[in-house]
């Protein structure tokens, strides 16, 4: 598996194309805050030649590091664990403490992935999506299991 930054217009474009199909576009919103993804730092994962996850972070100024968007298109193949550890020594070397996430109260697949890689609950943000589709209409209401869409929770994980 290789892992870096994407290189050239087709993985620009392969990587605006996750983001539209996962996040609905390439504007995420964080603890009220609007990012454009593409501003930010990208990491792409190939596996055999083929384009297979990304990732997107930014180092937020206060010693952490947020993970703004990860995906795996290639489920339980390690590609997620990958991109992450590699956030996570990006994060290292650039001297960050922790690194840190937002997630919705309705994936439970996220906050198992999360758990297991060392990652604790840091706090929860009642109504917080509720606001942040006032900003982004698009994030819908009801989510993954059929669990209404309303809460942020922030995991955090310290770097040692």
């Amino acid at each position: 598996m290789q892992i870096g930054p994407p290189k050239g217009e087709t993985e620009w474009r392969w990587l605006h194309t996750l983001w539209q199909q996962e996040w609905g576009g390439d504007t995420m919103v964080s603890r009220g805050h609007i990012y454009q993804l593409a501003d930010l730092v990208s990491l792409v994962a190939k596996v055999d030649g083929e384009m297979a996850g990304a990732a997107t972070y930014r180092i937020d100024g206060r010693g952490g590091c947020e993970l703004m968007s990860i995906n795996a298109t290639r489920p339980h193949a390690g590609v997620g664990s990958r991109l992450l550890e590699a956030v996570e020594r990006a994060a290292r070397e650039a001297g960050c403490r922790r690194v840190w996430l937002i997630t919705s109260n309705d994936n439970l697949n996220a906050l198992r992935f999360y758990q297991r890689r060392g990652y604790r609950m840091a706090a929860l943000y009642p109504g917080a999506i509720d606001e942040a589709r006032r900003i982004k209409p698009s994030i819908p209401l009801v989510g993954n299991d059929g669990i209404e869409i309303h809460d942020e929770l922030e995991l955090a994980k310290a770097l040692a």
